[in-house]
């Protein structure tokens, strides 16, 4: 009846691996309405192997049937989720050289010395600009995925980062002003650039597609995305697909700096 308590270390990882598994997998559905189907497969599965557990073989031979064909229905029912899942994958590079720097940088410096080649103060008082002339902007500021996957939709430019750079490129007479603009390290490397839109459903109605776009890239990637609304004006800042709230442009200066460095 113990037998569960008799695992090695390998059995913790087959746990945590499974875990973070799950962790992904609800991450993708979470806010869709695909989240009430995913909720529903666990369930059926726990009762499927509750069933195998206690010997219950008619009951558990039909389900066990079942989730052996459902793998086929889930790869159409959850098409979308899997190719975002996979998306997510092979565009976060875990052993690109900013991460490895980052991680050299974390065991031999506090966490507090850490700087960003960002110049963030060019950045912020081009939105604060753009919000003047409410002139409409989506600025995305790569870390540590690699958003590699997205510049073939855009135009390669490589220009430095400066206020006159930032308002040339999303005037609204310019050739580059639809769509992101890619940030690396301290360079705009690519504009006019597509993002996926986000399916979360309640998002306030207020978004419009900049907004969407941002909170669709933040939950994909660990990028962080600066958003100049051109029917307001108003700056928003999205990070983990989520809206990050701020009182003053130098609180924004110092949430890109903590999430930058």
């Amino acid at each position: 009846m113990f037998d569960f308590l008799d695992f090695n270390i390998l059995d913790i990882i087959d746990i945590v691996l499974v875990a973070m598994l799950l962790f992904y997998a609800y991450r993708l559905v979470k806010g869709t309405a695909a989240i009430n189907i995913f909720v529903g497969i666990v369930i059926l599965y726990l009762i499927w192997k509750i069933t195998d557990a206690l010997n219950m073989e008619l009951l558990s031979n039909i389900l066990g049937g079942f989730m052996s064909v459902g793998v086929f229905a889930l790869i159409v029912v959850f098409q979308q989720e899997i190719r975002k899942l996979l998306l997510m994958l092979g565009s976060s590079n875990l052993a690109n050289r900013k991460t490895i720097n980052r991680y050299l940088k974390i065991f031999n410096t506090k966490s507090s010395d850490i700087e960003s080649s960002l110049n963030i103060d060019a950045l912020v008082k081009s939105c604060a600009s753009l919000k003047k002339q409410k002139t409409g902007a989506l600025l995305v500021l790569e870390r540590n995925s690699s958003l590699d996957f997205l510049k073939s939709s855009g135009v390669e430019v490589n220009m430095e980062i400066s206020v006159p750079v930032i308002e040339s490129i999303f005037h609204k007479s310019a050739p580059l002003h639809d769509g992101a603009a890619i940030i690396e390290n301290n360079n705009i490397t690519t504009t006019r650039v597509v993002l996926p839109i986000s399916n979360k459903s309640g998002l306030p109605k207020k978004f419009g597609l900049r907004h969407k776009a941002a909170v669709g890239i933040t939950e994909k990637t660990d990028a962080v995305v600066l958003v100049v609304s051109e029917e307001t004006g108003g700056i928003s800042y999205f990070k983990d697909g989520e809206k990050i709230s701020f009182g003053s442009y130098k609180d924004l200066n110092d949430i890109i700096a903590k999430d930058m460095a």
